[in-house]
């Protein structure tokens, strides 16, 4: 399990070297939790690449009006400190998802 790319442990029955070597550990002993952290990794590489789709856009933009002389320090900021907060706003949505 170790040398594998995702490793999953049942928690109640699981031996502890596999619980400690696992990327995932499911605490209820029932298998069709897989399927649930599965819809619920998916969601999170969604919203991941959303955000670094936000973040590098937003900059290049910034910096192709700053090259210009048309941004201003205020959009300098905005494109730092802005879109970070616009990005943890976006994950945010992950809390308030429901997964069946």
């Amino acid at each position: 399990m170790a040398v594998s790319d995702v490793g999953i442990a049942m928690g109640g029955l699981g031996s502890d070297v596999a619980i400690e070597t696992a990327d995932v550990i499911i605490q209820t002993d029932q298998p069709s939790k897989i399927a649930r952290a599965i819809k619920i990794g998916r969601s999170t590489r969604s919203i991941v690449w959303q955000n670094i789709g936000l973040a590098f856009g937003v900059k290049a933009v910034v910096l192709v009006l700053g090259a210009g002389g048309l941004a201003t320090m205020w959009e300098a900021v905005f494109a730092d400190v802005g879109v970070a907060l616009l990005a943890i706003l976006n994950a945010v949505r992950l809390q308030k998802m429901t997964w069946k």
